[in-house]
């Protein structure tokens, strides 16, 4: 039996706990998902090091997983446009059952390995692609058939599992194993094996686009202001980064439609935002360099 699906040998009384031990003992559990990314942390690494180049190069970031898994695909790829800008083209999510399972259970979609590898290879999938496998056991016939249609389109596979010696993470160049044992309800893997997914992708894709220059000491300059929250962000960021008051700081985002990285720019280069942006683009996207120069 697989050890996310194996019953926990702990708090085999859980329904008969007063509510307050039941909180404490279903909170506590989780701890244990930080714990197996933590021991994760070399092979996420080697993950981000083998992606920056192909994404540097033109390639997409594509989420593949069923239930759970392939719904926390769905929420890391759609976060990364108002988070860094990242173009919603170049992060896709492909799930189990199509859209309508983001939100309704599809019965038995994840045993199609057939059809796993369809969605992928209508991606059109090129070897600068990185396609990241989600599956809690490691075994999902869905997830499967995307891994090996990628590796034959030659795209760099990325395959994340909570089980040891998983098909998934085996399968994949690059395997990324997070051994979160036993669930506190049994098989139950929405719980710490999911947390430990999330932390994962979060990790993964936050340290991609730092490599990726879309953050500036540790303010993300390159967000999307989509809200108005995110408007008041972006000054708020402006003026941590330039030690600018708010109307200066609202006035030059206003000329670069509320582009942090150019506002910063302009400001501490005492520049126009045209020159901002060329000296920007000649550093890559990079604004520390932009300033070095």
């Amino acid at each position: 039996m697989l050890k996310t699906e194996a019953p926990s040998r702990e708090h085999a009384q859980l329904d008969q706990y007063p509510t307050v031990e039941l909180i404490n003992a279903l909170v506590d559990d989780q701890l244990n998902a930080v714990k197996a990314v933590q021991a994760a942390n070399a092979r996420i690494a080697a993950a981000v090091a083998a992606a920056l180049p192909r994404i540097e190069a033109g390639g997409r970031l594509i989420y593949v997983g069923a239930g759970t898994s392939g719904r926390l695909g769905v929420l890391d790829s759609v976060e990364l446009y108002p988070t860094f800008s990242w173009p919603q083209g170049r992060a896709l999510a492909l799930l189990a059952g199509g859209r309508e399972a983001m939100f309704v259970a599809v019965e038995g979609a994840e045993d199609d390995l057939a059809q796993g590898g369809a969605d992928l290879r209508a991606t059109a999938p090129t070897p600068n692609d990185v396609v990241l496998l989600l599956a809690a056991s490691g075994a999902t016939p869905y997830v499967l058939g995307a891994l090996r249609a990628a590796r034959e389109a030659g795209a760099l596979t990325i395959g994340f599992a909570n089980n040891v010696d998983a098909p998934v993470a085996g399968e994949a160049e690059i395997g990324v194993t997070l051994d979160t044992g036993s669930e506190l309800i049994s098989g139950s893997t929405r719980l710490k094996a999911g947390t430990s997914q999330k932390i994962a992708l979060n990790t993964f894709s936050s340290a991609l686009m730092v490599r990726l220059n879309k953050v500036y000491g540790n303010l993300m300059v390159d967000l999307k202001p989509t809200n108005a929250k995110l408007v008041l962000r972006a000054v708020h960021l402006t003026m941590v980064a330039t030690g600018a008051d708010e109307q200066a700081a609202r006035a030059a985002l206003a000329q670069c439609n509320f582009h942090v990285k150019v506002a910063i720019v302009a400001l501490i280069k005492h520049t126009s935002i045209d020159q901002a942006d060329a000296l920007l683009e000649a550093a890559r996207g990079s604004v520390r360099q932009a300033l070095a120069d």
